[in-house]
């Protein structure tokens, strides 16, 4: 979820030419009157496909259910970067990471339930079990019985499902955890700010173009490209208000909230995998992971110059930060690789 409290109503551009008012027809926008964009702002905020940036797209519908999970893929050979998104973000949030990342690893960017192209029987149940249940079930779905290596990468509500996926041991080729800007302790004590930051942003947007324009100029993204490709899927058109509103109901599942940190640190401490904790600044760190960084239980870099969505305002630097922490690792496409070692599906030269 999205903690930013900087999402203001957006102001003049005054990049834009002037344009001549015009009155705005009586509609949910009455309040907050729009003037059309100019030719050029359109072009600027305008959609950007995922395949820029993703190889493929699939449906995966789960055995014994009526969930259907939307993934987005990219690459060929080397251990899976598995990315979960935030709290009302989407698959797409990784899409120049994962263009990035597919020249060395394959990368798999699921939607969460409730989220994204995904349908699910109850899209408002996202509590922690439901949702690495969810992840579980798309491995197996994707994989079978013999999963090739998993990088799990989680940013924000995703990072706490990452840690649960990793805590419950179920994924015997988890080779890896990378949590995004979610520390427990700073997490809980902003929930009680978040119906008000969840109301407080712009509710109705007459195009996609306004919308990718509110999300770069309210702060909440830095990067206009990755904003082009990862907003869309985070809307949906409300024909009885004619107008975009958000696809995800965040305000309506306040109840799983507090459950998606509590114990995140500990958790994340005990998974037996090599972790890599990416924070977009210091104040983020909790007693717990303080003493555990100390002691060396796992790797934390703070990325400057980016808000709470590291993986969109800095992709490039990003997919070399999960790059590095592969190899670091000696993260192969079936596990854990010692250089020198001999393996058995290698055939000797004659």
């Amino acid at each position: 979820m999205d903690s930013s409290s900087n999402l203001n109503p957006l102001g003049e551009d005054t990049s834009e030419e002037h344009l001549e008012p015009i009155e705005a027809p009586a509609s949910v926008f009455a309040a907050r009157p729009l003037r059309p964009p100019s030719t050029n702002s359109s072009e600027k905020y305008s959609p950007v496909e995922w395949k820029s940036y993703f190889d493929k797209e699939d449906d995966i519908s789960i055995t014994g259910s009526d969930d259907v999970f939307h993934v987005y893929m990219a690459g060929n050979e080397g251990p899976v970067v598995f990315c979960l998104h935030g709290g009302g973000y989407s698959g797409l949030s990784f899409s120049i990471v994962a263009s990035k990342i597919k020249e060395k690893a394959r990368v798999v960017a699921m939607d969460l339930r409730g989220h994204g192209k995904s349908v699910s029987e109850n899209e408002l149940e996202l509590s922690l079990e439901t949702m690495s249940n969810d992840v579980l079930a798309v491995i197996k779905e994707l994989y079978g019985d013999s999963p090739p290596a998993i990088v799990l990468v989680g940013h924000s509500m995703g990072g706490s499902v990452a840690v649960q996926v990793a805590a419950n041991k179920t994924l015997p080729s988890l080779a890896g955890l990378v949590v995004v800007d979610v520390v427990e302790g700073t997490a809980i004590s902003s929930l009680i700010h978040m119906q008000k930051i969840l109301s407080n942003r712009m509710q109705h947007f007459p195009s996609i173009e306004k919308a990718i324009e509110y999300s770069v100029r309210g702060g909440s993204l830095r990067n206009i490209d990755s904003a082009r490709v990862s907003i869309p899927t985070t809307l949906k058109y409300d024909d009885s208000k004619h107008c975009y509103v958000y696809r995800t109901r965040l305000e309506e599942t306040e109840q799983y909230w507090k459950g998606w940190y509590d114990g995140l640190s500990e958790k994340f401490l005990s998974s037996p995998v090599p972790k890599l904790l990416l924070l977009a600044g210091t104040d983020r760190l909790d007693r717990t992971l303080t003493i555990g960084q100390m002691q060396g239980k796992f790797q934390m870099i703070v990325v400057k110059h980016t808000g709470h969505a590291i993986q969109e305002d800095v992709p490039e630097e990003f997919a070399n930060l999960v790059l590095n922490f592969i190899s670091r690792n000696r993260i192969g496409p079936h596990g854990v690789e010692i250089p020198g070692m001999w393996k058995p599906s290698q055939q000797t030269k004659t």
